[in-house]
């Protein structure tokens, strides 16, 4: 299975014989040096470039392109080194861009000699940068692991030579830029098709084409691609199959610009996608349906005078850098709920990753600058004195820099962000919004089933203001568990027993109501197990509507029936459906999915209703049997391990912030925010009230 990395994370190597395949979308050239266990690299003898491509081990391109296979044999390379960093830069030659910011994100990919892919790396937040170090295999106590790099130079391959210790980088920079540039020279253009005489028979009836070349300068701004929560631009239109050089054609045998893939001027094409695009400003006609915008057409020179200089180029407003304006539902789907709920997905995506790179950013600056106190400390000579101080002062210098660069590159991305969460988030259908959204104010019965329920929002230091939408896919696939234990709280503002209970059953109606709210009406029922009536004022909106199955289970007697009736309802179901005939339930048994919110457990439950408890968890969410737990897992610490499985086989939730969940992909610890109904707010009573009509309504 493929690991794919993130800036900063790395991932242990497998295999010693690799292949590492690069893919820029333009071409790059692919640089590797090796360097000793204190990070430098010992001379030109220790790279590989396209003037030098072959070291023991290690073998580049001799060329500039957009698709590179560098081959790596760790257990040839020299025992003394002890990294391999991969670098690639943007040829100086040629005329294409200087700036990785202008081209499609680079995607680095390690891969064993039979092609399996062990890790891939798409190199995201570059801009003005021309050099970057992709990735670096590194041997650590005996073993190799590969790390996502990232790191970009906007001085080009000379500085990050120098920034790797080798005193000769512009030698080595300029003799790696002429072995590209000899390269182009020899380079030969693709020939012509060869045309037979039923071409030219065919060519001669058919009327003329227009030359493609010429469109490119009548539609610059033009776009038809698509955008990415990946950080990259995908879904790029291209023609199908390269076309030969002709009239029109580029001669190296990629198409011609056209209507479906425009170049501007500056040889950088526009990826935004087109209803992206602004306006054209007021009093300017918009550009008749199906034709790109472009600029206006140059009047004639009169007679005997001559031609007047050509116009600038027309750019559309977003060719300076600054991002288009984000649309909610830019994502795929086929509904705009669909839509949505993955734009939502990308941007906890886009979150989690640049914060990762920022930390990851901070840890190299910090181990950066220890590695150079350590290397002045070490000479006794430069201890004390001007010497030692002016190197502490640089080393501390450095740091800052590369923390300040890495904190605007994360604000950078986090505006973005908020900008699009501004626009996302009064978009959002009920099942997805908070409570004070105003789609509730209009809220009606569903008609169907949403796929994904909201049970709180998401956030991570770096700017707690930003709060991503935590969506569920429905139906639930695991319980709930609303957590009335002592929670972290700094100022012991919640150490009351009652009130954490109180909150914390009052969370767990506010699920319950979405929950309810969001299905169909007759599709969702729910019980309650409330053994001493600790919670009969946080459970009264649902008893006054009349939402609920039956009133709520007093006693250990209630209990005992209500777990017994979901109990053989799951055994049922499960008989049925093992035995290929669900339609054999039966008559009148109700094919809703049903919610048991559990209230001071274990309190009311002996050692049978806890195995039902248990098998309710395990069993119930496969056939539509679902478990919400109010309790505090200390009160049931008398059970010892047997209750393990059933904490772990739910989720747990706090009626209050609270940083307990972890994503398993960059391993965040996210603050978890629960859906706080605004105080004096009627929305709740008002949903409900709306529910518990229809319901009357279906009934009937």
């Amino acid at each position: 299975m493929t690991a794919e990395l993130v800036r900063g994370q790395n991932h242990p190597l497998s295999e010693v014989r690799l292949e590492i395949r690069i893919s820029a979308g333009r071409p790059v050239v692919a640089v590797a040096t090796l360097s000793d266990d204190s990070g430098r690299a010992r001379g030109a003898e220790w790279v590989v470039h396209p003037g030098a491509p072959v070291l023991p081990g290690l073998e580049v391109s001799r060329q500039a392109a957009a698709d590179h296979r560098l081959a790596v044999d760790l257990g040839a390379i020299p025992e003394a080194a002890h990294r391999v960093d991969v670098l690639l830069a943007l040829p100086t030659a040629g005329g294409g861009p200087t700036r990785f910011g202008a081209v499609a994100a680079p995607f680095v990919a390690v891969t064993g000699l039979d092609g399996t892919e062990l890790v891939s790396y798409t190199i995201t937040g570059l801009d003005a940068e021309s050099a970057v170090i992709a990735v670096e295999l590194y041997r650590r106590q005996g073993a190799w692991k590969v790390r996502a790099v990232g790191q970009g130079y906007a001085g080009g391959l000379t500085e990050l030579l120098t920034d790797l210790g080798l005193t000769q980088a512009a030698e080595l920079a300029g003799a790696a830029e002429e072995a590209v540039a000899e390269g182009l020279a020899r380079s030969v253009a693709v020939p012509p098709p060869r045309t037979t005489d039923d071409d030219r028979s065919h060519q001669a009836s058919a009327p003329p084409r227009p030359n493609p070349a010429a469109s490119v300068s009548s539609h610059e701004g033009s776009s038809s691609e698509g955008s990415s929560h990946e950080g990259q631009v995908s879904g790029t239109a291209a023609p199908s199959a390269p076309q030969p050089a002709g009239p029109g054609g580029s001669g190296d045998g990629t198409p011609a610009a056209g209507p479906s893939m425009s170049v501007p001027a500056g040889g950088t094409i526009d990826y935004r996608h087109p209803r992206r695009q602004p306006a054209p400003p007021s009093g300017q006609p918009a550009p008749p349906s199906g034709q790109p915008s472009g600029p206006p057409r140059q009047p004639s020179a009169p007679p005997g005078q001559p031609a007047p200089p050509p116009a600038a180029p027309a750019v559309s407003p977003g060719h300076d850098g600054q991002p288009a304006r984000p649309i909610a539902g830019d994502a795929t789907g086929w509904s705009m709920e669909e839509r949505l709920y993955n734009q939502v997905w990308g941007m906890f995506e886009d979150l989690a990753r640049t914060t990762a790179a920022y930390r990851s950013a901070v840890d190299f600056a910090e181990s950066r600058m220890e590695k150079e106190l350590d290397q002045v400390l070490s000479d006794p000579r430069s201890r004390i004195g001007g010497q030692g101080d002016a190197a502490r002062e640089a080393a501390l210098v450095k740091h800052a820099q590369l923390v300040d660069q890495a904190r605007a590159a994360l604000d950078r991305d986090l505006a973005q962000l908020t900008d699009e969460s501004e626009v996302v988030e009064p978009a959002l259908p009920a099942a997805y919004a908070r409570w004070d959204n105003p789609v509730w104010h209009g809220y009606r019965v569903p008609m169907e089933i949403p796929m994904a329920v909201r049970l709180g929002d998401l956030h991570l230091p770096e700017d707690p203001s930003l709060r991503i939408p935590m969506l569920i896919r429905l139906p639930l696939e695991r319980g709930l568990w609303i957590d009335s234990g002592r929670w972290a709280s700094p100022d012991e503002s919640f150490a009351d027993e009652g009130e954490r209970r109180r909150l914390a059953m009052e969370a767990a109606v506010a699920h319950a109501a979405r929950l309810i709210a969001v299905y169909p009406a007759g599709e969702f029922g729910v019980h309650v197990i409330d053994p001493a009536g600790s919670g009969a004022q946080a459970l009264a909106p649902l008893v006054r509507t009349g939402v609920l199955a039956g009133p709520p289970a007093a006693a250990a007697a209630g209990a005992a029936d209500v777990l017994s009736r979901l109990t053989q309802r799951v055994d049922l179901v499960q008989m049925a459906v093992r035995g290929g005939a669900p339609d054999a339930l039966p008559p009148g048994f109700d094919a809703a999915e049903q919610l048991l919110i559990v209230n001071d457990f274990p309190h009311g439950f002996d050692d049978r209703a806890v195995t039902q408890l248990r098998y309710l968890a395990d069993e119930g969410p496969a056939v539509g049997v679902h478990l919400m737990m109010v309790a505090d897992r200390e009160d049931a610490a008398a059970y010892g391990p047997l209750l393990d499985p059933l904490w772990r086989s739910l989720m747990r939730l706090t009626p209050v912030p609270d940083d307990h969940l972890a994503d398993p992909w960059v391993g965040h610890a996210w603050t978890y925010e629960p859906p706080v109904v605004p105080p004096g707010s009627q929305v709740l009573q008002l949903v409900l009230t709306e529910v518990a009509t229809a319901r009357r309504d279906w009934n009937r």
